[in-house]
């Protein structure tokens, strides 16, 4: 089986506890967390052989992420550890729908800190997949290098995967981020939005233009989420849409991070590699599988606290597939050729 690269960042989600009186002061839990290590960690757990890679801070949130990553059975060999700028931190708050709240201490920040040229320059050679999401352009050198490892990923054959996981707030209030996000859109060949994001890149415009610019930069499958609702995809040969599993959330943090390692996952561990998507997009019962187990693992994922804690084991996964879509067969009844 190939593996899946997972770049970008890593870095320490402190969740708030509840009170248990009012006015008492408020504490903060530690958890592993980060968008593309959460997908690193999500497929990892489920099976699939992972790396992730990236820039954490030679501190002790630093070793905990690195600790952290292992533990989950992510590869950390090319990750790199700075005394440049310290490990980020993401204060996180829940409400009673398990929605969530942040509070950013970056830059300056170690994730920021990978270099282009910090990427092994055969590191993508035999590669399943590259995925990475826009928390990475947010400043330099780091914005270089996410463009950077898109291209030669590409060129090495890879399928790159691209989550807009868009965070106004962490970009300079006087920069228009589209212009970069567009440059890593156009690059990858599966890109995930979520409703709110399609919305946000479609200002000025339509969502029909958004994708029919995607498309047209060689983009070949976007999927757009809704949280409990039913999420649509496309792809140049059709779309479509998928009713969601209903699950109690608790903690939505991870969510989406958990449906794109569920669905990468899927796609490396079934053979769907950068010269098989096509053929794998022009099927519609082998892309609504693959978008059922990443659904169920995202909403296994809101059922617990935490970000690395929350990805769920596959006989979980299996098991809420089953009872979802009525006995729909799992991943492991046939490799995508």
């Amino acid at each position: 089986m190939r593996t899946l690269f997972c770049f970008g960042e890593a870095l320490i989600d402190f969740f708030a506890e509840p009170t248990s009186t009012p006015g008492a002061p408020r504490s903060f839990h530690q958890h592993a967390g980060g968008a593309p290590a959460n997908v690193a960690v999500a497929a990892a757990r489920l099976g699939v052989p992972t790396q992730f890679v990236g820039a954490l801070g030679a501190d002790m949130f630093g070793n905990f992420l690195l600790e952290s990553l292992q533990t989950a059975g992510v590869g950390i060999a090319n990750v790199v550890q700075t005394d440049a700028a310290p490990t980020a931190l993401a204060f996180v708050a829940l409400d009673h729908h398990g929605e969530r709240s942040f509070s950013f201490y970056r830059p300056p920040a170690a994730d920021l800190m990978f270099r282009a040229e910090d990427f092994p320059a055969e590191l993508f050679a035999g590669a399943g997949a590259l995925h990475v999401c826009s928390n990475s352009l947010t400043g330099e050198p780091a914005a270089g290098a996410t463009l950077h490892g898109m291209r030669i990923a590409r060129q090495a054959g890879a399928l790159v995967s691209m989550d807009l996981n868009l965070r106004p707030m962490l970009w300079d209030a006087q920069v228009d981020p589209r212009p970069l996000l567009w440059q890593a859109l156009e690059l990858a060949d599966v890109v995930k939005l979520a409703r709110n994001e399609l919305e946000y890149l479609a200002e000025g415009t339509t969502e029909q233009a958004v994708l029919r610019r995607l498309m047209l930069a060689g983009v070949r499958w976007v999927v757009v989420t809704d949280g409990a609702l039913p999420l649509r995809w496309y792809g140049a040969d059709g779309a479509g849409e998928l009713h969601t599993p209903r699950v109690n959330a608790i903690d939505t943090t991870a969510a989406g991070d958990a449906f794109v390692g569920g669905l990468l996952f899927h796609l490396v561990s079934t053979g769907v590699d950068a010269a098989h998507l096509t053929g794998f997009i022009s099927d519609r019962d082998a892309v609504e599988q693959a978008l059922r187990f990443a659904a169920s693992v995202g909403a296994l994922a809101v059922t617990r606290k935490g970000a690395f804690a929350a990805m769920p084991l596959l006989q979980e996964v299996d098991q809420l597939l089953n009872e979802t879509y009525g006995g729909t067969a799992t991943h492991f009844q046939g490799k995508f050729r």
